[in-house]
């Protein structure tokens, strides 16, 4: 594992082109560079090692995690590299090309009708083969030291020291363990950084609800946009660490991710859609009130994993979903500085 990480270089902090007398700057931490190709290749790092750490798995231990995909791939990857068998139970809905990379690392899938059966159904297999459920959902927010020790916050803090603008007004991510978030939140807190955290949440997601109403039990439908968003509040989202929270369309969070490749030439995932929308709406809020910063988000994850979804027009179109007038919007939004909600 140290071996590993050792052959890994921290992931890039891109600049995204906004015109220089908005004094506003932006950054997307490209997460889609790791081993794994996604942003949670960290989680799954720090998860093997806790396990390790707490003895819950030894040699020849196999592995069960239930995901919607990205966890399932870098869990197939580290799993491999320690000689474990490793079972990815997942929804049916789950992209193709997620599927095949979870396979490509060695790792089993599992599908089942109901994504809201994953863990239960994660629970039986490990008790069955005598393996070890992972539970990403509940120790994501535990299994990496928020203080630091190179986890993503302490990374992008120390990426920005020489930037104009070096303590981010704004941090912008995704929920769907909570972990990042948690982390983030905790160390800008740990820091005594001013910054502030704003999860964003797709529709169908039980996470919103939640912060809004202070009530956890809150349930919801489950979210289209695969990485993020939840059918229920999960153990690892931390409400009392983040500060705000936005609520994202699927239209838009489709939009934004083409828009996002488009402007930069980077291809980006659903997830980074989702976060980009909400950024928008941000720098729309601090260029009204006449504020200068600097924002940051993160590349989760890279489109090609989503062609046969996303980034299909026959996908989109079978679901209804029209993302020209979000598009549209986001192009004004580039030439005026005002974010209009279609």
């Amino acid at each position: 594992m140290e071996a590993d990480a050792n052959r890994s270089a921290d992931t890039h902090l891109h600049v995204f082109p906004l015109p220089l007398e908005w004094g506003v700057d932006l950054y997307l931490k490209d997460e889609s560079v790791h081993p794994t190709g996604s942003l949670k290749h960290r989680l799954a790092r720090s998860l093997f090692l806790y396990a390790l750490a707490n003895g819950w798995i030894r040699e020849d231990t196999p592995v069960i995690e239930a995901s919607s995909g990205s966890t399932a791939v870098s869990e197939a990857y580290f799993a491999r590299l320690l000689g474990l068998p490793f079972v990815a139970v997942i929804p049916k809905s789950t992209s193709p090309e997620k599927i095949g990379l979870i396979e490509f690392h060695g790792g089993r899938c599992h599908l089942v009708d109901d994504p809201s059966t994953i863990y239960a159904e994660s629970r039986r297999l490990a008790v069955e083969c005598g393996g070890h459920y992972m539970d990403q959902f509940t120790y994501a927010e535990r299994a990496t030291d928020w203080r630091g020790n190179n986890n993503i916050a302490e990374s992008i803090f120390s990426q920005l020291k020489l930037e104009r603008f070096p303590e981010p007004t704004w941090v912008v991510v995704g929920a769907g363990t909570g972990g990042t978030s948690s982390t983030i939140g905790r160390f800008a807190r740990y820091r005594r950084f001013q910054t502030k955290i704003t999860v964003v949440d797709p529709e169908g997601s039980a996470f919103f609800d939640a912060f809004a109403s202070g009530n956890p039990e809150c349930k919801a439908r489950g979210s289209r946009i695969e990485g993020i968003g939840r059918p229920r509040v999960e153990p690892s989202f931390t409400m009392s660490v983040i500060d705000r929270m936005i609520q994202v369309p699927d239209a838009a969070s489709i939009g934004a991710m083409r828009w996002t490749t488009n402007v930069t030439g980077r291809s980006v995932g659903g997830s980074t859609g989702t976060a980009m929308w909400g950024v928008a709406m941000l720098i729309s809020e601090m260029l009204a009130a006449g504020e200068r910063g600097s924002v940051v988000t993160l590349i989760c994850d890279g489109g090609e994993r989503y062609s046969h979804t996303y980034g299909s027009d026959e996908w989109l179109a079978a679901q209804n979903i029209d993302i020209r007038p979000y598009q549209e919007a986001l192009a004004a939004f580039l030439t005026t500085g005002k974010l209009i909600d279609p």
